[in-house]
């Protein structure tokens, strides 16, 4: 049916001001009733904020090189041409990509860190968070903050909530253990929560198995998803299509969203997504390896229905996404202090090496719009890389940078924004180091502390075992040898002292905690060599 025409108000002011002869002062208020009304997708509104993290994933689980050569252009390895992921490739496409972006070594230390911008070893969340029984290990510090995160610490969602953002949380939580208030991401800040709990494994990704619901895994059973049980929708699907719904609502009631999904892929269990199966079925490569692929093209695939779902809003231009992994690749593909899983770097989760902990970064608007205002203030260059050091302890500033909200004084921040990074320049205020420490056992490395300060790389065992391999000091310079192949340390002993003085510095300016002497004794900080 064709709607009846109706004259446009601007026509007929214009036609009474020449009849009639109007003032000019009833004109001007005539044209400024004519000014059109604009859409939310229109207006300079706050940038809408996407937190894109993949569990367990690693900087070499991706079609997209992210390792460069010795001029700064992308280097392709082995790898890159076994996994798919043409989501990310549109992602680094139009912005750009960090190829030495930082997290922890395992995954509720990172979480945290994104949380509240501050170091592991600030907020002493050190650690997985075991939800059932305390998992610091037999000389584990007595005091890491096993609990995690409580109501009233200040968030970067809870800021955002204060502001007026809808914050949205979906998938994986594992903020805090099953008994604090903090298992759930509603008590920290967040405004929805789907899917989010105390655990990092999901029960099940088959909803056919109700995502873990009635199953010897129950414990770590997925909520909140009770309409897809007995379906063939995969988690990750499922988690997209909430995602989707949430991200709608804000949009329908015009408001900007800090959306934080969390996919629970790619961590184990490695249960094969039927979707994508057939693509690895030839690879050569085991049964668990073509399912880990699976969970990555899966999640790939989920990224790029959120870039699309943006634009079916009108909010793409308006979005900023940040694309992450939480630590080093889990991918079961050999020794974790190997060249295997992450090669050619060394290493995976858990590991002291580079594979441990260095993850893929992508930050882009979800749809290149020059004339957008939030564009103009960050314009990001398509398809670049680049080469400072960060770490996922610098989201918390940035995403509060970019959408003009402050934190509190007196709460303690250790990143600091990347902003002028976005643009592709280089930010010479910043420091270039970086801290991890994991005073935990039992992982794939135990009780150890690394820092990073430019080119060079140190190690500290607190506990070393038998052999050359595990020695109490490693050191490396990643410009020369960026595979940690050679342990410099009795080759530079100058060196190797004036990184352990910044190892310590580090950890005492941080309130670093240390692993114990022996069961039930005391701490144990780092000796210089």
């Amino acid at each position: 049916m064709t709607e009846p025409h109706t004259q446009h108000p601007c026509r007929t002011i214009f036609l009474m001001s020449n009849a009639t002869h109007l003032t000019r002062s009833l004109l001007v208020l005539g044209l400024a009733l004519c000014l059109p009304v604009l859409t939310a997708a229109e207006q300079d509104s706050p940038p809408n904020i996407m937190v894109f993290l993949v569990d367990d994933m690693g900087v070499m689980d991706t079609s997209v090189p992210f390792l460069t050569d010795a001029a700064g252009a992308p280097k392709r390895y082995p790898l890159n041409d076994y996994y798919r992921t043409p989501g990310m490739e549109r992602l680094a496409a139009q912005g750009i990509r960090f190829n030495q972006f930082y997290a922890m070594s395992v995954c509720s230390p990172t979480r945290v860190s994104i949380m509240t911008g501050q170091n592991a070893a600030r907020h002493h969340v050190t650690n997985w968070i075991n939800p059932d029984q305390n998992n610091r290990g037999p000389l584990g510090p007595d005091e890491w903050n096993w609990q995690g995160l409580s109501p009233g610490d200040i968030t970067l969602p809870g800021l955002l909530t204060k502001a007026g953002y809808r914050t949205i949380h979906v998938g994986k939580g594992h903020f805090g253990n099953r008994q604090s208030r903090g298992a759930d991401p509603a008590n920290l800040g967040f405004t929805d929560n789907i899917a989010g709990a105390s655990f990092g494994a999901p029960g099940s990704y088959y909803a056919a198995e109700n995502f873990g619901w009635g199953t010897k895994r129950e414990h770590h059973a997925v909520p909140h998803l009770e309409k897809y049980h007995g379906s063939e929708t995969f988690l990750t699907e499922a988690l997209t299509i909430e995602a989707k719904e949430r991200v709608s609502e804000a949009v329908s009631k015009q408001q900007p969203f800090y959306l934080y999904f969390s996919h629970y892929a790619v961590h184990a269990p490695f249960h094969s997504d039927p979707r994508f199966a057939e693509h690895y079925a030839d690879s050569g490569r085991s049964k668990p390896a073509q399912a880990f692929a699976t969970l990555i093209e899966g999640m790939d695939k989920s990224l790029n229905d959120m870039l699309d779902h943006f634009q079916q809003l009108g909010v793409a231009d308006n979005t900023l996404v940040f694309f992450l992994g939480d630590n080093g690749s889990d991918a079961p593909l050999g020794h974790q202090h190997e060249v295997a899983c992450a090669a050619p770097l060394r290493g995976k989760k858990g590991a002291h090496y580079e594979g441990g902990m260095r993850v893929p970064f992508i930050a882009a608007w979800a749809q290149r719009n020059d004339r957008k205002k939030a564009q103009q203030q960050i314009r990001i260059p398509a398809g670049s890389i680049h080469p400072q050091i960060s770490a996922v302890y610098d989201l918390f500033p940035t995403i509060l940078d970019i959408t003009s909200v402050n934190s509190p004084e007196s709460h303690a921040v250790d990143g600091s924004s990347m902003r002028r990074m976005l643009t592709g320049q280089m930010d010479n205020s910043r420091g270039q180091t970086f801290l991890m420490n994991y005073p935990h056992a039992p992982h794939r490395s135990d009780y150890f502390t690394v820092y990073r300060d430019g080119d060079w790389k140190v190690i500290y065992h607190y506990h070393p075992s038998a052999g050359s391999e595990n020695a109490r000091y490693q050191l490396y310079n990643l410009a020369g040898d960026p595979f940690e192949s050679s342990n410099l340390a009795e080759q530079e002993p100058g060196r190797l002292r004036e990184m352990m003085q910044g190892l310590i510095a580090s950890m005492h300016s941080h309130g670093g905690q240390y692993p114990l002497d022996k069961v039930g004794g005391r701490a144990t900080p780092p000796v210089l060599p």
